[in-house]
Parts: C-alpha cells; structure tokens; sequence
C-alpha cells in the first residue's frame, strides 16, 4: 500500500468517527428538534446512519465517475490502472475501520457477529486492491451498491421521527428505496458477470493466482444471493405498503427488510 492510499484510509477513519461524535449530532439538532428526545441507543444509530450515508454518497459517486471517465482502468478490469480506484477503496475501508470501531465500544447494543465477520472479510478482500492493485474495475463497479444505502437510513430515519408508514414521504422513500436497490444491485448482475466470464482462462486472469481468484468469485456469489434475497423482502414490503393490506404482517415484513439491510446492505465484500 502507498503512502497516498494510507493517508487516504487513516483520514477517513479519523474523519468518520469526527462526523460520528461532532458532526453529526450538532446537524442532527439543527434539523430537527426531535433528534435531542431520542433515547441514547438511538442516538448512536442516528449518528451512524447519518456517518454511513454520507460515506455511501462519497463512495457511489465517486464510483460511477471512475465507471465512466477512468478508461484505463475500463480497458484492462483486472490490471488496469488502479489509482482512483484505491483511493475509493481506502475511503471504504477507513468507513469499515471505525464501524467496527463503533460497534466494539457500543456492543451490548449494536454489536453483531456477522458484522464484524463481514467487515473482517470486506477488509481482507479489499487488502488484494490495496496492496495489489488487482481487480481494480471489479472492486470499483461493487462499490456501486452503495447508492441504495441512503435511501435504507432515511426509511430508518423516519421510523425514528414516528413518521406514520401511510405518510406520503415514507411510502415515496420506500418506492425509491426498492428501485434503486433493483437499479444497482439487480439489474447490473448480467452485465457484471459477463465481464468476469469474458476474463475466464485469459493470461490476466491466470496471474491472479488462486487465493485472489477463490476470494474473488465466492464473494460475488455470495453477496448476488443476499441482494436477491433483499430485493424479494423489499419488494413483498413496498407492494403490501403500497396496496395497504397485510396489517401486522407488512410492519413485521418491511421491519425484517430493514433490519436485513441496516448493515448488510453496506457491503464491501470485493
């Protein structure tokens, strides 16, 4: 890893914990009055949804411009020129460095296993880029899913403020919350895979070598199963909203949704 990419990792892990503790609760107050009436465990999810949204708008930005102006790095997805795309990685993994940062001093309340594995894998997978530069187009192209993530805080964000699910902002941010989700998570599989299977058996491809080669692929099975999974929850909950029937079972439907994706949509798993 160069000095640049590691400046870059260490200033956004100070930066996010900044926006955590400082940043964001002062925002928060001059917002909304409400903020400051929220029980404490609320408060540190408040604030780190509000950390993990502007972390996602950085991110996905930052990503669709690498996709469609950084043409090295679209010529040649596994050697290509990885110099913007290391400075994005960096950027997540500072954001990975202090969730679970936040998530060891806050475990009674926030802590779960599977984040601290997922974040432990994301962080491993994203070392190949780091100290590598491989894989640089298909590193970048999956940070795209990040720009779901802020439509996902924002339905929690209501939940918080007591906004009624009928509310006509809720059920706007639901329908937006599930095509976006679709837009870039689902319907970039297909051309996502194609782009793997077109490096199959190729010199390039061969260089990487078995461990990047294994951690590459299982990776991106396993996440394009838990986004379809999610897609399906986000789906059953935005029709049931949307018809207004189900009772109980559309809270407890579009509840699971979003418990599935608080973190889980966050993913930075190659």
């Amino acid at each position: 890893m160069e000095m640049r990419e590691l400046t870059v990792l260490a200033g956004s892990f100070v930066g996010f914990q900044l926006l955590f503790s400082v940043a964001s609760p002062r925002l928060s107050s001059a917002i909304t009055p409400s903020y400051g009436r929220l029980p404490s465990t609320q408060l540190i999810e408040w604030n780190s949804r509000l950390v993990s949204t502007l972390h996602a708008l950085i991110v996905g930005l930052f990503c669709l411009y690498i996709l469609w102006f950084d043409d090295a790095v679209n010529a040649n997805p596994i050697w290509g020129d990885p110099s913007l795309v290391k400075l994005n990685v960096a950027i997540t993994c500072g954001y990975l460095l202090y969730d679970l940062v936040l998530l060891a001093c806050n475990w009674s309340t926030m802590g779960d296993s599977f984040f601290v594995c997922h974040h432990l894998a994301a962080l491993y997978a994203y070392g190949y880029v780091l100290t590598r530069g491989v894989l640089p187009y298909f590193a970048n192209f999956r940070l795209i899913s990040e720009l779901s993530t802020p439509f996902v805080n924002q339905r929690w964000f209501f939940e918080a403020l007591k906004y009624p699910r009928s509310h006509q902002l809720v059920v706007l941010n639901g329908i937006a919350m599930a095509l976006v989700f679709f837009l870039v998570r689902i319907a970039v599989m297909p051309s996502y895979w194609a782009s793997v299977f077109s490096t199959f058996g190729t010199p390039d491809f061969e260089q990487l070598g078995l461990g990047a080669q294994v951690a590459w692929i299982t990776s991106c099975i396993a996440l394009d199963v838990l986004n379809t999974v999610w897609m399906y929850k986000i789906t059953r909950g935005c029709y049931k909203v949307l018809t207004r029937r189900g009772g109980q079972k559309v809270k407890e439907g579009v509840e699971l949704s979003s418990f599935s994706s608080r973190k889980h949509l966050n993913n930075h798993t190659d």
